[in-house]
């Protein structure tokens, strides 16, 4: 077996019909494909959705051509719905009511397809030589793999966010704990383009 790592981003910052991205994102696409030139990636998948399309796209441009590849396991969908009794009491009411405003059917949709791509994106490979895999995706899946890499809680997800166009990078090798090496980096970005799909009071 041998180990994995597993480059996660977030699509640029998308317009604000989330059509695709904005002028922006596009150079925030550019830069972050420009920091991962030189890894040897094995794939790079991308969400069916636009915005993630076009973000993956634009990177595998300064990759020298790599042909991004679609997975609907990269979606924007809730990975888990916890009950009320996993949740902190003190939190529990606010993120109920974060929850609440997905769609019932989301419920059986998310956590199936997050199944996936734990399957699909995790673990140690087969064969002796390292792989290198991007993901471009969305917040949510970030936070879901960031979560199962440190064994948190399945509820632990919630409250994990990720930037446009940021890295994160978890390594699964044969034998040792899974390992977030990178979280959440912007440093391939000047000061303009960071912080973008973040909340004023979350940026520091």
């Amino acid at each position: 077996m041998g180990a994995r790592y597993l480059y996660l981003a977030r699509h640029g910052e998308a317009s604000p019909d989330e059509s695709g991205l904005t002028e922006n994102g596009r150079r925030q696409a550019e830069l972050l494909g420009r920091r991962l030139r030189g890894v040897p990636f094995a794939a790079v998948h991308h969400s069916p959705l636009q915005r993630a399309a076009d973000t993956a796209r634009l990177i595998g441009e300064q990759l020298g051509g790599a042909l991004p590849r679609v997975s609907q396991a990269a979606g924007d969908y809730v990975p888990y719905f916890p009950e009320r009794d996993e949740l902190p009491p003190d939190s529990a009411d606010s993120l109920l009511g974060f929850l609440a405003r997905f769609p019932p059917e989301e419920r059986e949709r998310g956590p199936l397809l997050a199944r996936e791509a734990m399957e699909s994106f995790t673990g140690p490979v087969d064969g002796a030589e390292p792989r290198h895999e991007l993901v471009v995706t969305h917040n949510f899946l970030i936070g879901w793999l960031v979560r199962a890499a440190q064994d948190a809680p399945a509820w632990r997800w919630l409250g994990l966010n990720h930037c446009n166009a940021a890295l994160t990078v978890i390594r699964y090798a044969p034998g040792r704990l899974s390992s977030v090496l990178v979280y959440n980096d912007m440093t391939h970005l000047p000061p303009e383009l960071r912080w973008t799909g973040f909340p004023p009071e979350l940026r520091v």
